[in-house]
């Protein structure tokens, strides 16, 4: 019969056999290595949405793009160079705006000079996408700190793992299963709509030639569809036209993007179909119906989201930069 002490053992190797990197993760990490972290962040996050109100919806682009390949490490911050094609340069990651990147900077900057080499970039971005939803009128909800800046970026990991308007909704539920979020999850997360806008180009197909007997995309509101198309009927010599992705309150977070897709008021057809597929209609219709159950799930999502998959340790580094890694090599 094996001793107490030996028991003991087994149990303890046990649990070390598993990965703990979400374990070294807590909100007050930096209560002592960076004690103003907290207060530098709020003040850079306020003054950038206050002076461009598009920088909530921005950020919260960039921290999903950014987790949904190889995790929330950063990697999307890197600027290519001559040997490496960063993720941000892939295709899908081009419209994100320069407000984004720019609010990430400015708070590495105020960061270094008060702590040199403590905070990551990660970190920087996870925090700031949480200020920035809680300031535009969403729910405030825990960020767990810790995580390293990723030693890879590179644009051909990009495809495929960040969800597009020319998928169907089946090929985005496995998607977002295939990194662990249910249809649920899923359906919350996708609520972060009700804030930013859209180019024309990834959804002028509802809109031009739709079909041989319609126009447009029938599953629009007849008026929504002829106000996009005078909106964007000169989409191809000015790729930067856009709509917003919640007609009624861009600016807010809310739960008004599951009220318009209700309505026939879904900008993208992948928003549309969430309305009336089977899988996921249940869902829009309690977010629609209440509130309060949408900001609880979507806090729960954003959590869930920013632990994915990410660095701890040796697995990465704090960037002097977000921009370049630390040995980064001199063209």
């Amino acid at each position: 019969m094996a001793s107490p002490g030996h028991n003991i053992l087994i149990l303890l190797l046990f649990f070390m056999s598993f990965p703990c990197s979400k374990s070294r993760l807590s909100v007050d990490y930096y209560n002592k290595t960076c004690p103003q972290f907290a207060s530098i962040m709020e003040q850079i996050v306020s003054d950038k949405q206050i002076a461009s109100p598009t920088t909530a919806a921005g950020v919260l682009r960039l921290f999903f793009h950014d987790c949904m390949v190889e995790g929330c490490d950063g990697s999307l911050l890197i600027t290519s160079t001559s040997f490496n094609k960063a993720e941000r340069d892939a295709d899908i990651d081009q419209s994100i705006p320069g407000d984004a990147y720019d609010l990430v900077t400015r708070a590495k900057t105020a960061l270094e000079l008060q702590c040199p080499g403590i905070v990551s970039c990660a970190d920087i971005l996870a925090t700031a996408a949480r200020n920035l939803v809680t300031m535009v009128g969403g729910p405030y909800y825990h960020v767990r700190l810790g995580r390293k800046d990723g030693l890879v970026s590179n644009a051909s990991l990009v495809e495929g793992n960040i969800a597009q308007p020319t998928m169907s909704l089946s090929d985005i539920i496995s998607l977002f299963y295939s990194k662990g979020f249910s249809v649920q999850e899923m359906v919350a997360l996708v609520g972060a709509h009700t804030i930013g806008f859209s180019h024309c180009k990834e959804f002028s197909r509802r809109l031009f030639n739709f079909s041989k007997t319609s126009e447009t995309d029938p599953a629009y509101y007849p008026k929504y569809a002829e106000g996009l198309r005078k909106l964007c009927a000169n989409y191809r010599k000015d790729p930067t036209m856009s709509a917003y992705n919640d007609v009624m309150t861009p600016g807010k977070f809310d739960n008004m993007y599951y009220k318009n897709l209700q309505r026939g008021l879904g900008l993208l057809s992948t928003d549309q179909a969430l309305s009336v597929d089977r899988r996921t209609k249940p869902f829009v219709d309690l977010y629609a119906a209440n509130e309060t159950a949408f900001f609880e799930a979507f806090a729960h999502g954003m959590e869930k989201v920013s632990i994915y998959k990410i660095k701890t340790g040796k697995k990465g580094e704090v960037r002097h930069r977000c921009d370049q890694f630390n040995d980064a090599k001199i063209n």
